[in-house]
């Protein structure tokens, strides 16, 4: 089995990462400045604290530990605040990967597969999002990840980098024995912030804007539990020794759900109401983003098994209930 370094392995997704290849065999090691990541997710593998723009610092884990091969996670994500903050999210986003490659490039390492987002393919209402959807980013945020993505391509073809990028839309659930979660800082994402509000941990969810094409107004996302999208990482990794391959893949449900339907499963899961107030819209924000994996299940053999959304908020309650991370 191997080594394999993971970016961002103290976040949310990357601890499940971790967690599904210390599963599978592997070693991962965790690099991570916890600026967003936190100490006590990393359960799984050792803790290498850097940070991407330090190209030495990662010279030097990649000397040490010498993994075979790259999970890349870490990156700023907050759609709002990158419309009002562009130059951190394309310092962060794309010159830490610049300096990620360039580091792969002088230790040998060959082999990475990155964290993307089919928000590179814009507000397409109604439209299942697939590999071949058009590109249309409407932030700073969804902007950086397409320009990873063409990075990635660039560096296969001069350096033989082997990549896959995985796009998908929001993650939720929690590790079944309730180990690692989601928390972040501040909290930004829909599920925790209506089980916050749900606990009394704050004063009301706010609904960003009603009047978008949905059917009640609210927007509309595609959900996938955290440990599918692991699951997925271990596969693309052993999907990176194939000769035939493509080299970004779709990961959905294909089932979209408004911000009130959410909120509505919520409150049948944990038998509480949830305090909510309408807000405006967020800049950035498109109304639907739903996407397909039908061709990750033909290349990878991979389906969303646990991704139904009473899952996903049970899971996450759980993790709630059992408290957080320290700060």
């Amino acid at each position: 089995m191997a080594v394999i370094l993971v970016t961002g392995g103290a976040g949310y997704i990357g601890s499940h990462a971790c967690k599904a290849l210390a599963a599978a065999g592997h070693t991962p090691v965790t690099y991570d400045n916890l600026r967003n990541g936190w100490r006590d997710a990393v359960q799984f593998g050792p803790l290498e604290e850097g940070d991407l723009l330090d190209t030495e610092r990662l010279i030097e884990v990649m000397k040490e530990h010498k993994p075979e091969a790259v999970m890349h996670f870490a990156a700023l994500i907050e759609v709002g605040v990158s419309v009002s903050e562009p130059d951190a999210f394309w310092r962060n986003n794309v010159s830490g990967t610049l300096s990620l490659l360039d580091a792969m490039v002088a230790t040998g390492v060959r082999k990475i597969v990155f964290s993307s987002t089919c928000a590179v393919n814009g507000d397409q209402d109604g439209v299942m999002l697939d590999e071949s959807s058009g590109f249309a980013p409407a932030s700073p945020y969804a902007a950086s990840k397409f320009a990873v993505e063409h990075m990635l391509h660039d560096y296969g073809v001069a350096f033989g980098i082997r990549h896959l990028a995985f796009r998908y839309f929001n993650v939720a659930g929690a590790d079944d024995q309730a180990r690692i979660g989601e928390h972040h800082r501040p909290e930004t994402h829909l599920i925790p912030l209506i089980l916050d509000a749900i606990e009394g941990k704050r004063e009301a969810l706010s609904v960003f804007g009603q009047d978008y094409p949905t059917r009640d107004g609210t927007c509309v996302r595609d959900y996938v539990h955290v440990e599918d999208l692991a699951d997925a990482h271990i596969k693309g990794l052993a999907y990176l020794d194939k000769d035939t391959r493509v080299p970004v893949l779709t990961l959905g449900t294909g089932e979209g759900f408004t911000v009130r339907e959410v909120m509505q499963a919520a409150a049948e899961a944990t038998g509480k109401p949830v305090p909510a107030f309408d807000a405006p819209r967020r800049a950035g924000d498109p109304a639907s983003l739903v996407c397909g994996s039908k061709l990750a299940a033909q290349e990878l053999g991979w389906t969303p098994d646990r991704s139904n959304l009473k899952r996903m908020i049970e899971d996450a309650y759980r993790w709630h209930q059992q408290g957080h991370y320290d700060a």
